[in-house]
Order: structure tokens, then C-alpha cells, then sequence
């Protein structure tokens, strides 16, 4: 986890390849790249972990995480880094930088563990706060998210395995968008919920139907157009929402904290309190 700031040119080529694009694509690479990582471990037993705060830790998330960590470093070095497993050794920064990136390797490793498919590998630029770039990749299914310039625009891949010489593989890039809400809207809940809370959250945002899904996919999901909203009243970390954060709202979506502002990122500890995240 570094903690030095980025130097000016660092900073300079931030911005440049945000306005033209160029960043989430080599976000995307790098995520999808770390996907290829996880997957030989998937479903094979893996020994697994426990944390300080419980949750389950892998070699594939140690991985996953050493693989961006130094991707990152290469392409804009010095720019400060807030990777959960990093955090999870050393603790959390004191403060968030200007810039900062938030990298979750492996999110949803509980459903990972257990052979599930609803796991993710996070990427997303802070700048100021806000998510300014997210890229969601989920290795079972070979499908990324990702950003496209500040002003907007998401989109959407299938990724393919690399071929000798091939710098990257997969379809063409495809638009997303957030619907508008249905008459009867359909929520997604984390698994950790009870079914009865789940009824009650899914009713107050407006949806007469819900299901569970684990990781930064129900952004994803509400992004494409297939959900209409994702309330969580539990804490988060910051890493395990900003990908996901970025690519709903690049696709017309938003997240609210509770006080009705976006949800904000570089608070103390990195944490989130209760937020909603919505499409159209």
C-alpha cells in the first residue's frame, strides 16, 4: 500500500488518459488480467484463511491483489493505493490523498470458497472523493464493467482466454444503460440479510420483488438495465462499493449515502455507513 503522492506528472497522466478514455481501458485489462489469475483456483479447494475481522482470505486474493498493486505502480506510479488485503496486514491510511485507488482483488471470497460464481475483482479511481473511474470484472462468467470519459458512459465485454502474442482478447465493447423503474421493481439484497428485512427494504425503495446476490455484481446488474435498486443498511468497506459505484453512475444510475448526498469516498477507516444504489 503506498502512501506517497503522486508526483505532478503522475497526476497529469491521470487526467490526460481519464478525458480520453485510455484509463479505464487499462483498468480493464489489468482486472481482467488478475481474473485469469483467480480462476485456476477456483473450485479446487484452496486452502483458506481467516482474517482479524473474521472473513476468509485466499492465495488468490493475495494473488490477485500483488498483480494490480504492481500494474498500477508501472503505469502511474505514486499514486496512493487502498487494497483490502494490504489493509487487512498493515491498516488503513490516516487520511485519503487527492488521488487515491481502492482495489478490492476478490470480492464476495465467502461465495468464492463455497464454488458460487458471484465473485468480482474491483478497480476504481478517487479523485476529490468521488469514484472518477471503476472497472467490475467477474471471473466466472468472463465479463467486465467498466467506465468510460468523466462525462459518462458505461459499458460492457465477455473477455476471452490470451492467445500466444495477443495483448488482450474478448468481444467489442457494449454500451449500457440503467431502465427506467418498472411499475413492479425488482431489488437486489446481500445474502447476509434475513428474508423478512429483505421484503422490507426491497418495499421501501419501491420494489415489489427482490434477490440475493453477492459482490459489486448488483451494481453491475442495475447498471445493464435488469434491477432497479441495491439498499444495504450493514457497513461496507470503501473498495468493496467504488467499482461498482462508478459504472452504475456512468450508466445514469446513482448511490446515496443517507443524508441523500452521493456516497462519498476517503471518510475515516475507509468505511461505508447505509446507502441505496438505484437505476433509472
Amino acid at each position: 500500500m503506498t502512501t506517497a503522492s503522486p508526483s505532478v506528472a503522475a497526476a497529469a497522466d491521470l487526467e490526460r488518459d481519464l478525458k480520453s478514455g485510455a484509463l479505464s481501458l487499462a483498468i480493464a485489462e489489468i482486472a481482467e488480467e488478475a481474473a485469469r489469475l483467480i480462476l485456476p483456483y477456483w473450485r479446487t479447494g484452496a486452502a483458506v484463511e481467516t482474517k482479524a475481522d473474521d472473513s476468509p482470505v485466499t492465495q488468490a486474493d493475495r494473488a490477485a491483489e500483488a498483480l494490480i498493486l504492481d500494474r498500477l505502480e508501472t503505469l502511474y506510479p505514486g499514486v496512493q493505493t487502498v487494497a483490502e488485503e494490504a489493509v487487512s496486514v498493515h491498516g488503513a491510511p490516516a487520511a485519503a490523498e487527492d488521488w487515491f485507488w481502492l482495489i478490492d482483488p476478490l470480492d464476495g471470497t465467502r461465495g468464492f470458497v463455497r464454488g458460487g460464481e458471484a465473485f468480482t475483482v474491483n478497480i476504481a479511481l478517487i479523485h476529490a472523493g468521488r469514484p472518477t473511474a471503476g472497472v467490475v470484472t467477474a471471473p466466472a462468467t468472463s465479463t467486465t464493467w467498466r467506465t468510460d470519459r468523466p462525462e459518462g458512459g458505461a459499458y460492457r465485454r465477455q473477455f476471452g482466454a490470451l492467445q500466444a502474442g495477443e495483448a488482450h482478447a474478448g468481444e467489442e465493447w457494449r454500451p449500457i444503460r440503467v431502465r427506467d423503474r418498472p411499475q413492479e421493481g425488482m431489488a437486489l439484497l446481500s445474502h447476509s440479510v434475513t428474508d423478512e428485512e429483505a421484503a422490507r427494504l426491497a418495499a421501501r425503495h419501491g420494489c415489489t420483488r427482490w434477490q440475493g446476490t453477492d459482490s459489486s455484481l448488483k451494481f453491475c446488474l442495475i447498471a445493464e438495465g435488469r434491477f432497479d435498486a441495491y439498499p444495504r443498511t450493514g457497513p461496507t468497506s470503501e473498495w468493496d462499493t467504488a467499482a461498482g459505484q462508478a459504472v452504475l453512475e456512468a450508466a445514469g444510475g446513482r448511490v446515496l449515502a443517507d443524508d441523500g448526498q452521493s456516497l462519498a469516498y476517503g471518510k475515516p477507516g475507509f468505511v461505508n455507513g447505509a446507502f441505496v444504489a438505484m437505476g433509472g
